[in-house]
């Protein structure tokens, strides 16, 4: 039920994602949440033509209004024309090219919501826009950053940025700081544009994304209090603009899939749910790169492992057709299901009674969506924040075990044998880790429903972000 608002003066918000679908996804739920919240509200959501379709039909029973905007057809050598979402590049090494070329997007931007202005309450726009920030300071109209990194891994990117820390190596196990819970880190879980801070593309852009962050009127997470909150408070006392907690976001997707629209994959998770299977779910995110030799590393440990699992992948043309794998994928058929390049409704795989365990990158959408769900997690980091959430999934929550290579790095070349151990010992549910993880992450489970219900720290929070507004 929407609640009532405080003044009778209607509140119009703009939201601008980013062409990403795990950075699209949470601000749709948010979407829905503020009409949830009120009932005199407006919302308007910028997106580019090739993106708006997903956009229509997430939101086709609410009143959002959706504005498209016209994406450059040609703006950097690498990308293919007509690309207009980095789910589609061809290497996530162009991500960054593509987060500067969305600048051409500003000139039409601009002008639109100028138009719109006098209804404006507020912009919330994704950090990977820090040119929106220049029209919301012209028009006076107030910017909220929407992160979608938890407050852990920012925390962490800010100690580690500003302080030095003297280790002799890469791999070297160091504590943070002593106010904050003793989560062990080493370089390695920092990716190396942050860690060295050496002059270039990735460096400059980024230092734009804070500028504009430091700016703001705030920053949306998502995220819920009694999660982290140790770093929750750490940030708002030691850092501006305030984070507002407001998730998670995730437990918006209710969407419910009648039999005739079944998907495979979930015809898949039902039979193997009739013969008592316990399925593992393995999915690296829409943006990971992996070599074919690391691939393979990961089929031999699955395949070793005795498990039942759904294997959600993205792989390159070049390789759809590998030989290792096309004889991976027989071997294993009937015990493995192989997904290849589908976009596939991931919080209706997790909740799904046969899945018992989550081997993920640990991208914050998914951790999330995991401890929604109730399903421990192996995290197998990749890139960005990933290995700092990893970490806390296996050191603060509690609720998973992490990779590691031959050497005991975190970051590198991980072997089938790691692979295989990891796996059976997240799927020992009668394990003594087994249990105590089950039992962690039901009970966060528990406090995320609680913080967006009704009168939760979620709720409440968002109700006094709207008053502010």
């Amino acid at each position: 039920m929407a609640s009532s608002s405080s003044s009778e003066t209607p509140l119009h918000v703009v939201i601008l994602p980013f062409m990403a679908k795990g950075h699209t996804i949470p601000l749709l739920h948010l979407t829905r949440l503020l009409f949830l919240h009120r009932s005199n509200i407006a919302v308007t959501i910028f997106t580019t033509h090739a993106n708006s379709p997903f956009i229509r039909q997430s939101l086709h029973d609410t009143e959002a209004s959706i504005i498209e905007l016209t994406f450059p057809q040609k703006f950097h050598p690498e990308i293919p024309q007509g690309v207009e979402s980095v789910d589609k590049l061809p290497s996530q090494s162009l991500l960054v090219p593509f987060c500067k070329g969305t600048k051409l997007l500003q000139p039409e931007f601009d002008t639109i919501l100028q138009s719109l202005r006098p209804n404006v309450s507020c912009l919330i726009s994704d950090v990977f826009f820090p040119w929106s920030m220049e029209i919301a300071t012209k028009l006076s109209i107030p910017r909220l950053d929407f992160d979608g990194a938890s407050n852990s891994a920012m925390v962490f990117y800010d100690i580690l940025m500003t302080q030095e820390f003297l280790v002799d190596s890469d791999d070297e196990i160091f504590s943070v700081i002593p106010s904050l819970p003793d989560i062990k880190l080493t370089k390695n879980d920092i990716e190396p544009e942050f860690s060295n801070q050496q002059p270039g593309e990735h460096t400059d852009f980024y230092t734009e994304v804070i500028t504009a962050t430091s700016k703001s009127k705030g920053i949306i997470r998502n995220s819920f209090y009694e999660l982290e909150p140790e770093f929750v408070d750490y940030w708002n006392r030691e850092n501006s603009p305030k984070a507002w907690n407001i998730g998670p976001l995730c437990l918006l997707a209710t969407k419910v899939i009648s039999c005739e629209e079944k998907p495979m994959w979930i015809q898949w998770l039902d039979e193997k749910l009739e013969m008592g299977e316990s399925v593992l779910y393995v999915a690296f995110g829409s943006l990971a790169e992996m070599t074919m030799e690391q691939l393979r590393e990961i089929a031999i440990g699955l395949e070793n492992s005795g498990e039942h699992f759904l294997w959600v992948l993205r792989l390159p043309e070049s390789i759809m057709g590998d030989k290792f794998m096309s004889e991976f994928e027989e071997r294993v058929k009937g015990r493995g299901l192989l997904v290849k390049n589908q976009w596939v409704d991931q919080v209706g795989i997790l909740r799904h009674e046969s899945v018992h365990g989550f081997m993920s990158h640990c991208g914050w959408n998914s951790v999330l969506e995991s401890i929604c769900e109730s399903v421990p997690l192996l995290g197998f980091p990749i890139t960005a924040d990933q290995h700092l959430n990893a970490r806390m999934v296996e050191e603060y929550f509690r609720i998973g075990v992490k990779v590691v290579t031959g050497n005991g790095s975190v970051r590198g070349f991980f072997g089938s044998e790691c692979i295989e151990n990891k796996v059976k010992e997240l799927m020992d549910i009668e394990g003594e880790k087994g249990k105590e993880m089950r039992k962690n992450v039901k009970k966060l489970n528990e406090k995320a429903r609680n913080a967006m219900a009704e009168g939760g720290s979620s709720w409440h929070t968002l109700n006094l972000l709207i008053d502010e507004l």
